[in-house]
């Protein structure tokens, strides 16, 4: 299943997105998933908890997949 995320800004870090999307209770446990090697950016693994994710970027994580849109994207149905 796929997740729709508006970016606000120019970017959100990873360990923030994990907990604003619900995967995780807190940023103590997104930072484990990182390090634990669970989180995926672009196909990826990605092992900085505090990554700079823009629009146009993909994050797997838990079975679920999380695509970064722009306020506008979101307004069109992306």
């Amino acid at each position: 299943m796929s997740i729709s995320f508006v970016v606000r800004g120019d970017y959100i870090q990873l360990d923030q997105l994990l907990k604003a999307v619900g995967l995780v209770g807190s940023g103590g446990a997104a930072h484990a998933a990182v390090d634990a090697g669970d989180v995926e950016v672009d196909g990826r693994p990605e092992m900085r908890k505090r990554a700079k994710l823009r629009p146009g970027q993909r994050v797997r994580f838990g079975g679920e997949e999380i695509v970064l849109v722009t306020d506008e994207a979101a307004g069109q149905g992306a």
